[in-house]
């Protein structure tokens, strides 16, 4: 049994091709938060035994050549080795605390995508992963692990109709997330501010002084919308936040796309509260 399931693991990576079996997932909700009642509140997540084993040497050859030529922004912190939610959260805190023990004031945009796994384009990550100069065996390989895939949703003993997946890095996968954080590895291509990620989470800041600081981290807004409309993402501008830092602040308004954002006071943000008076409120463990 052994012998036939690795003979299929190396025909499956020398061809490119990945059986159907490994395609067609049983989806099952997984609750995020919010109302119970809204289907956007739950993530699809799909297993595959079989498929997983291949994938995780599939991620550990990737991860290896990331590794080695240093090809994954020191921004990301997510799904990294020796990278967290706690060393995103330091680094933010660190460079708030330090403007603010100073007098001075920090704005930072809390900013969320819209179905970001799910709505991954696969073209233009394949096309990424070549630019990143990954082998084109595991290219190949990578491409037929995305397309032609089908899911069903299964609850309580029932499922859906098969449905085809024209896009998106399945979830609850082992290698989804590491071809996500290469699809978003460019994302501060020309952004002029401090930006910090965790996989899909993005915080972006500046010290603010006056209305040309808060101009520039306008600017940088905009980059990232040209960005989104470029790569086929978009950002969810009624989850995106801002908050001001500082007890001198301008309170300068950002937006996207015309929308203004929300003002907060406190943002849980990689499960820890975030208060705006920094750095008497700094933040709390949830």
């Amino acid at each position: 049994m052994r012998l036939r399931t690795r003979s299929l693991y190396y025909s499956s990576m020398n061809e490119g091709d990945v059986p159907l079996d490994w395609r067609s997932a049983n989806v099952t909700p997984s609750f995020k938060k919010g109302s119970r009642n809204q289907p956007e509140n739950y993530r699809p997540v799909s297993l595959s035994q079989l498929s997983k084993v291949m994938e995780s040497v599939i991620r550990d050859v990737i991860t290896e050549h990331l590794d080695r030529y240093k090809l994954i922004r020191d921004s990301q912190h997510g799904f990294r080795r020796r990278r967290s939610c706690t060393t995103n959260i330091l680094e933010f805190l660190g460079v708030v605390t330090d403007v603010v023990n100073q007098k001075g004031n920090v704005d930072v945009i809390f900013l969320d995508f819209t179905k970001a796994f799910d709505r991954v384009p696969h073209r233009r990550l394949l096309a990424k992963l070549q630019s990143h100069r990954i082998d084109g065996k595991v290219v190949r390989w990578a491409a037929s692990w995305l397309t032609g895939r089908k899911q069903r949703v299964c609850i309580y003993g029932s499922s859906s109709h098969w449905a085809d997946v024209l896009s998106g890095i399945q979830q609850g996968s082992v290698l989804g997330p590491l071809l996500f954080l290469i699809f978003i590895n460019d994302l501060e291509d020309d952004i002029m501010n401090v930006i910090l990620k965790f996989a899909d989470d993005i915080k972006i800041l500046r010290k603010v002084t006056n209305t040309t600081d808060g101009l520039r981290l306008q600017q940088d807004l905009n980059r990232l919308c040209d960005w989104a409309d470029k790569w086929q993402m978009e950002f969810n501008i009624a989850k995106c936040k801002t908050m001001h830092t500082g007890s001198g602040s301008i309170e300068y308004d950002y937006s996207m796309e015309g929308h203004p954002f929300d003002v907060v006071t406190t943002e849980k943000d990689l499960g820890v509260l975030i208060s705006s008076n920094l750095p008497k409120g700094g933040g709390t463990l949830l």
